[in-house]
């Protein structure tokens, strides 16, 4: 038992390191990419491994006003449950470290956590402007849950409707792809709830065009504007866990394919290929979700991102899962 709980723990930490050197490295790549696209050089890719040497190697600063426990916490909290994601969340062929103990669900509450942490940085800093951005980052994810949850039922009825047992875990849906469950109608659901799904990424992200939290030109940074040093540190990291977290969750849902069946491997050279295969999955999925979005658009008002996440993609994720029960339907009578 407790070599068991000792491989676990050694797993756990080997895998938060990765977590945190590749969400960096993810970082480096959107920005790069960016620049890209605006006819720019832009900075090198381990540019953000700089940025958080030199964040650490400052002192915090904490405002007069400000609450220093909940202040010194939040960035802390949102850095751990961004890692306690990753862990439920299967790497190529390798299934999760927790696996066994949580679902999907568990999962959706944990995203929650990092931005939770933020608001409350935010308030506890005593700045007007934290105060703002704290208020939107509340209201943002009260609009982005609904599409979000709308994507997630949809999917495990897909599986429950098919016979699969533990339809909510992230190992039942890796193990049955979704677009081998479905007919044609089926398949456009899933094509829309994936859809949905990328215009939710960047909200989880808080990137443009869903940053008005943050609105560099209006709340001159808006939650994080009085966090600076090793704090300001922590919460870069937690963005970039996060940032990997997020693409491999749409990885896990709809390309969860590997590609050492392919090649003919087994054993460790599988585990490694299919590991590298993820993590470009993921690039991809970051780049088109992520990166293209926030190059192509101008940051939405709080009002906008309300309206577009309650009315047209929560409409969208409502029509994803209409379309997966009338293909149900279709191909039970067929």
């Amino acid at each position: 038992m407790l070599t068991v709980i000792l491989q676990t723990v050694a797993a756990a930490v080997a895998f938060s390191v990765i977590g945190i050197v590749v969400g960096l490295f993810l970082l480096g790549i959107d920005r790069r990419i960016s620049a890209r696209m605006q006819a720019r050089i832009g900075p090198i890719l381990i540019q953000p491994f700089y940025d958080i040497r030199k964040l650490f190697s400052k002192d915090n600063i904490v405002p007069e006003n400000a609450i220093p426990s909940i202040f010194h916490a939040a960035p802390i909290v949102a850095l751990a449950s961004s890692i306690i994601v990753l862990l439920y969340l299967p790497i190529g062929s390798m299934m999760p470290i927790l696996g066994g103990y949580g679902d999907l669900i568990l999962v959706m509450y944990l995203l929650a956590v990092p931005s939770l942490a933020m608001v409350a940085g935010g308030f506890a800093s005593g700045s007007p402007y934290a105060t703002v951005g704290s208020q939107r980052e509340m209201v943002s994810m009260i609009a982005y849950e609904l599409p979000l949850a709308s994507a997630v039922i949809a999917i495990a009825w897909l599986l429950y409707s098919s016979g699969i047992s533990d339809p909510f875990t992230l190992q039942a849906i890796v193990e049955n792809p979704v677009w081998t469950l479905v007919g044609p109608i089926g398949f456009i659901g899933l094509v829309v709830l994936m859809l949905t799904l990328a215009w939710v990424t960047p909200a989880e992200l808080s990137k443009i065009p869903f940053d008005s939290p943050e609105a560099e030109t209006e709340l001159a940074g808006g939650l994080l504007v009085e966090y600076s040093g090793k704090n300001l540190g922590l919460f870069t990291v937690a963005q970039g866990v996060k940032t990997l977290v997020m693409g491999g969750l749409a990885v896990a849902i709809f390309f969860p394919w590997n590609i050492s069946p392919l090649l003919g491997l087994s054993s460790y050279a599988a585990l490694a290929v299919d590991a590298v295969f993820f993590f470009l999955k993921v690039v991809l999925l970051m780049i088109i979700s992520v990166t293209a979005i926030r190059t192509g658009l101008a940051r939405f008002r709080i009002t906008h991102v309300v309206t577009i996440f309650w009315v047209y993609l929560g409409l969208a994720g409502l029509l994803g899962l209409s379309l997966i029960i009338l293909d149900s339907v279709v191909m039970g009578v067929l």
